[in-house]
């Protein structure tokens, strides 16, 4: 994956894995906020079968294309992959709803210019979209080579977008790789196919069982991902949604998740973990979030066994020039949770202090 995203994990995979175990017979890995893959992806690589959720369609379709092989994209109607990325990279361009609302042609339209793509860009990424869509539609490419190309042209769209690091917002000012012609490229394809199951919503209906591997990489701040990538998310659906604001973001409170208040990260935290049935779960977290890693501590004491790792720092996510200068690393950690049996966790919970949700 070409583009960053908050909170990615590619930093910090190795160490996470060290976690992961050998895989069990049937057992999967169950990446329940999956974000890109990269975690899920390891797991892969291990020899786990995957199970990736995340609320954004976007989401799944970039951690789902990180885990396709060769013999699963072979584009026989097309050419072969390399044949489809070449019909894709010239194809006429079209002044559909990305040219309308994210290029300067957004003025015309809306009154307001977005500067996210140039119009030469946005019309390529509209014909793009639509030829993909009109290849699944006539039944030349399935599923997963449609997943496939759609993460590809995540990764072309952010390599030309005029932005400081995700779709909250265009910059004022074009940079200089803005002006580049968008392109898409072949990835490196699995040399084995994985047994991966996908779903797109609530964290809390997500399938796992007793022998599963659960690993949680909750939000951790304010930060809405449906708001932070939008443009992704509908490249993601194909659609043309009523879109507002100087930004441009289509309606995106629905998706708004809990552990982005303050007020409410702990217990959603405790209440997702409570639900779970797999014994062992990996949380990842970091010190710039909303629950206080004491508090944490209290609180999956009431659950099983847990075990913080500290995992080293990170650069804290910088939009701009400003926050650059100023922003410190952030601390991050692994915390493997050992849940006791059921009878012991409804004994436990029933003798519990009560919870404090938010650090003075």
């Amino acid at each position: 994956m070409t583009f960053r995203y908050i909170g990615s994990k590619a930093r910090l995979v190795d160490q996470i894995t060290t976690h992961m175990g050998a895989p069990r017979q049937g057992a999967f890995f169950v990446d329940a906020f999956c974000g890109t893959g990269v975690v899920a992806e390891a797991a892969a690589d291990l020899g786990w079968n995957v199970r990736i959720n995340d609320s954004l369609h976007s989401a799944v379709i970039a951690a789902g294309a990180r885990l396709i092989s060769h013999e699963q994209a072979a584009f026989k109607k097309l050419g072969g992959y390399a044949g489809a990325i070449d019909k894709l990279n010239t194809a006429p361009p079209k002044q559909g709803f990305i040219w309308r609302e994210y290029s300067p042609a957004s003025a015309e339209f809306c009154g307001i210019e977005r500067r996210y793509f140039t119009q030469e860009n946005a019309a390529r990424i509209d014909a793009m979209r639509a030829l993909i869509g009109e290849w699944s539609k006539a039944g030349k490419i399935d599923e997963v080579e449609q997943r496939l190309l759609i993460g590809d042209l995540f990764g072309a769209v952010n390599r030309v977008a005029n932005i400081a690091g995700t779709f909250g917002c265009f910059l004022s000012k074009w940079t200089s790789q803005s002006q580049d012609r968008i392109a898409l490229r072949c990835r490196e394809l699995r040399e084995r196919s994985v047994h991966v199951e996908a779903t797109v919503g609530d964290v809390f209906d997500v399938p796992n069982a007793a022998q599963d591997l659960v690993y949680l990489d909750p939000p951790y701040t304010k930060r809405q991902y449906a708001s932070y990538y939008h443009i992704l998310e509908t490249l993601a659906l194909g659609d043309e949604p009523v879109v507002e604001g100087v930004a441009g973001l289509r309606p995106w409170k629905a998706l708004a998740s809990d552990f982005c208040y303050k007020s409410r990260a702990l217990k959603t935290l405790s209440r997702l973990v409570h639900s779970l049935n797999a014994h062992k779960v990996l949380l990842s977290y970091s010190s710039e979030g909303h629950i206080c890693m004491e508090d944490m501590k209290a609180e999956l004491s009431k659950i099983g066994t847990s075990h913080m790792h500290p995992l080293g720092a990170i650069g804290r996510y910088r939009p701009n020039k400003t926050a650059s200068s100023a922003a410190s690393d952030v601390n991050e950690f692994l915390v493997v949770v050992e849940r006791s049996a059921p009878a012991q966790r409804q004994a436990a919970k029933a003798i519990a202090p009560v919870l404090v949700e938010d650090c003075v």
